[in-house]
C-alpha cells in the first residue's frame, strides 16, 4: 500500500473518531474547559497526530488510547455532575478578589494575578474605577465577574416601578431564502402576515437572507440586495427614558444632599430632590393609568 494512501485514510479515520468522541464529551469540552479537560484535549490531539502521520506505529493501539482518554474524561464529567466535592476538587472553587470594595491581596497572590492584570479584567467588565466595584470573583474558568456598587448600577424599569412585558426569544423565520415554518408558528404569525410585511418593501421570501420576529412581534429582515428597505417598525416611546433620567437626577440630588455640610445648600438640594421625586411619581402615575 502506498504510504500517501495509508496516511490519507488514517487521517480521515482519525477525523471521524475525534468528531464522534467530541460529540460524546459534549459542548462543554469545546467551550469552558476545566484543567483536566484542557489536559485531555492536548493529549487527544497529540495522539491523533501520532496515529495519522507515523506510518510505522501500530495505529490500532493509538485509536485504543484515544478511546481510553475519552472514556476517562467522560467518567470525570459524570463524577462532577454527581458530586460537588468532586467538582470542587477537580475544578477548584472561585476566589474572591474584591469584597465590599476592598482588594484581597492574599487571594491575588494565591491566583498569581498581578494588579495590572486585575485592572485589565475590571476594565473588560466596564469597571474603570476601582472605587465603583463592590465585589469581584475569579471563577474556576479563570473569568472574573464584577458586581458594581448599588449607586453605580444602571437603573432598570423595576427600579422605576414600571411594569414591563415578559421578554420573549426572537424567532428566526427566514434563513437563506427559506421559511422556517416551526419558528414562524412559535412567533404567533402566519405566512400571510409575513408576505404582507415583505410586500411593504416590494420584496419576497427568496429575496431575504435572514429574518427575525422580535419580542414585540415586529419583523427585521436582512436582504441579499442591500438596496431593499427594512419593514417599518413603530418608533419607541421615550417615556421610559424620560422617567429614567428624572429618577437618576433625583437620586444624584439626594446623595449630594446627604454629603453636603453647608446648611443652606443642603436644604436646597433636598428641596430640589423632593420636587423631582414628586414630578417623577406624578408622571409615573399618569403613564400607568394609560389604557
Amino acid at each position: 500500500m502506498p504510504q500517501w494512501f495509508e496516511i490519507t485514510w488514517r487521517t480521515l479515520l482519525a477525523v471521524l473518531i475525534l468528531f464522534f468522541l467530541t460529540k460524546l464529551l459534549g459542548k462543554r469540552q469545546v467551550s469552558q474547559l476545566s484543567l483536566f479537560e484542557y489536559i485531555t484535549g492536548i493529549t487527544i490531539g497529540s495522539i491523533a497526530a501520532y496515529v495519522t502521520v507515523d506510518s510505522e506505529a501500530e495505529w490500532m493501539l493509538g485509536l485504543l488510547s484515544l478511546t481510553v482518554w475519552a472514556a476517562c474524561s467522560y467518567f470525570i464529567e459524570f463524577l462532577q455532575l454527581k458530586s460537588k466535592r468532586m467538582r470542587d476538587f477537580i475544578d477548584s472553587k472561585g476566589s474572591v478578589l474584591i469584597e465590599h470594595g476592598r482588594v484581597l491581596e492574599k487571594n491575588l497572590k494565591k491566583e498569581r494575578l498581578t494588579t495590572d492584570e486585575l485592572m485589565e479584567q475590571l476594565r473588560k467588565k466596564s469597571a474603570f474605577n476601582l472605587a465603583d466595584v463592590e465585589f469581584a470573583i475569579m471563577e474556576p474558568s479563570g473569568d472574573i465577574n464584577v458586581l458594581l456598587k448599588r449607586e453605580n448600577q444602571p437603573l432598570t424599569p423595576k427600579d422605576l416601578g414600571l411594569p414591563v412585558q415578559p421578554e420573549r426569544e426572537p424567532q428566526t423565520v427566514i434563513m437563506d431564502g427559506q421559511i422556517l415554518e416551526e419558528a414562524l408558528q412559535k412567533s404567533g404569525r402566519n405566512r400571510n402576515w409575513l408576505d404582507k410585511k415583505l410586500a411593504e418593501v416590494k420584496a419576497a421570501v427568496p429575496d431575504v437572507f435572514l429574518a427575525q420576529i422580535d419580542a414585540n412581534g415586529e419583523l427585521y429582515a436582512d436582504f441579499y440586495d442591500d438596496r431593499h428597505k427594512q419593514p417599518q417598525q413603530p418608533k419607541p416611546q421615550p417615556n421610559v427614558e424620560l422617567l429614567s433620567a428624572l429618577k437618576e437626577c433625583e437620586t444624584k440630588l439626594a446623595l449630594a444632599g446627604v454629603t453636603e455640610t453647608e446648611p443652606g445648600a443642603k436644604q436646597a438640594l433636598q428641596d430640589a430632590s423632593q420636587a423631582l421625586d414628586t414630578l417623577f411619581r406624578e408622571l409615573q402615575r399618569r403613564l400607568q393609568a394609560r389604557p
